[in-house]
């Protein structure tokens, strides 16, 4: 079964950086894209950025310039590092993939279980 692992949330001052890492593990046969969405408290769930397997990235408007993320396609890892970092990018931020199993042998959704950053101002 597909899983998905985070690690490197926390609390960082304003203008702090944090560098969050996804691995993916269980029966996959291939990933197609990979990225973090984010849930701030009150808020839906809002993609900040993902990555494509041809390495085409999307970021939303508000962190554009300040996160970059990144992929190793031999790992099945993503990681997002976030500079500049604002009271507003506080969240839970989860990792997303969608990916193909051998289960089921077509594409398919999975979520880590969230890990939580803090800015503090």
């Amino acid at each position: 079964q597909v899983q998905l692992v985070e690690s490197g949330g926390g609390l960082v001052q304003t203008g702090g950086s944090l560098r969050l890492s996804c691995t993916a593990s269980g029966g996959i046969v291939s990933i197609v894209t990979m990225g973090w969405f984010r849930q701030a408290p009150g808020k839906q769930r809002e993609l900040a950025a993902q990555i494509t397997s041809g390495g085409t990235t999307t970021y939303a408007d508000s962190v554009k310039g300040r996160f970059t993320i990144s992929r190793d396609n031999a790992k099945n890892a993503v990681y997002l590092q976030m500079n500049s970092l604002k009271p507003e990018d506080t969240a839970v931020y989860y990792c997303w993939s969608i990916v193909v199993s051998y289960t089921t042998l077509r594409p398919g959704d999975y979520w880590g279980q969230g890990t939580q950053v803090t800015v503090s101002s």
